[in-house]
């Protein structure tokens, strides 16, 4: 292994082998090299040094025993901006983004008057959700709650790289939020306990439990936020849910039953599953 080709063709077959995505090794070789993929792409003869070639097999065999990559790296990329990871925060997932163009449609339409609008992230972990929507649209006052002081430090540090400003609260779901909120989101633990097991090791043994499992039926942390959030709400108001999939009519029930004034939507993936859910009042 001198050369790049000969490392990228290595680590493709080597991941292969050990049943991980095979085009990881380009993203690790990237790293390591400070690279763009046009401009690695075009330096496909560059020699590697010994140094480079050792970090970068060892990271290749680190992911291949189940470490994510995003954590190897450090960051993952998310609305077109580099959010930092590591073990304390969920990786941002691209179907979240999908979320954040949800609340950004609708509340273009449900608040077409209003000057600013009280934005309230729940469960924030990378402050991917929170940070995106402060950074786009300049009406949200955007506040975020974490459980986890460790997943707050690491949000805290992505607002301050991309120059957005979020209060942070640390505390349990809405028990740290004093005032009333005019959109609450949420891509909380939807994983039913039992599902666990089932999951692939890189996400199982290594990103945060506290982020994935969401009780016997996966819908424990719809139930306490659907139930403490009635009094914060304000009068107007959009609530946000990331769900997991076939979770649509249930967290749909559980809106209704908690607000019977609410208009409730459940979103479908392009291959059919339900994968999050608007509630406007």
């Amino acid at each position: 292994m001198k050369f790049v080709y000969e490392a990228l063709n290595w680590a493709s077959s080597f991941l292969k082998e050990s049943g991980r995505d095979e085009n990881a090794g380009e993203l690790l070789l990237r790293h390591h090299l400070q690279m763009e993929r046009a401009i690695l792409l075009s330096n496909l003869r560059l020699v590697l040094s010994d140094e480079q070639i050792e970090a970068f097999s060892s990271d290749v065999k680190k992911h291949a025993e189940g470490q994510p990559v995003q954590y190897l790296i450090g960051y993952e990329e998310f609305y077109g901006r580099r959010f930092n990871v590591n073990k304390e925060v969920l990786i941002p997932r691209p179907e979240t983004e999908e979320l954040v163009e949800g609340i950004l449609d609708r509340a273009s339409v449900h608040f077409p008057g209003a000057n600013t609008l009280h934005v309230v992230d729940i469960g924030t972990g990378s402050g991917a959700i929170a940070i995106t929507l402060a950074l786009e649209n300049s009406r949200f006052k955007v506040s975020a709650v974490d459980i986890a002081a460790e997943s707050i430090a690491v949000a805290k540090e992505n607002a301050e790289n991309l120059g957005a400003s979020v209060q942070w609260l640390h505390g349990d779901l809405l028990e740290p939020v004093t005032q009333k909120i005019d959109i609450l989101v949420s891509n909380p633990p939807y994983i039913p306990d039992w599902e666990i097991e089932t999951l692939s090791p890189v996400v199982k043994d290594h990103e945060p439990m506290r982020a994935l499992a969401g009780g016997e039926d996966g819908l424990d942390f719809y139930r306490r936020l659907i139930h403490d959030m009635k009094d914060l709400l304000d009068e107007k108001a959009l609530i946000a849910f990331e769900i997991g999939a076939g979770q649509g009519e249930d967290v749909k029930g559980l809106l209704e039953q908690a607000l019977p004034d609410v208009k409730v939507e459940v979103v479908y993936d392009i291959n059919g599953k339900d994968r999050m859910v608007f509630a406007a009042k």
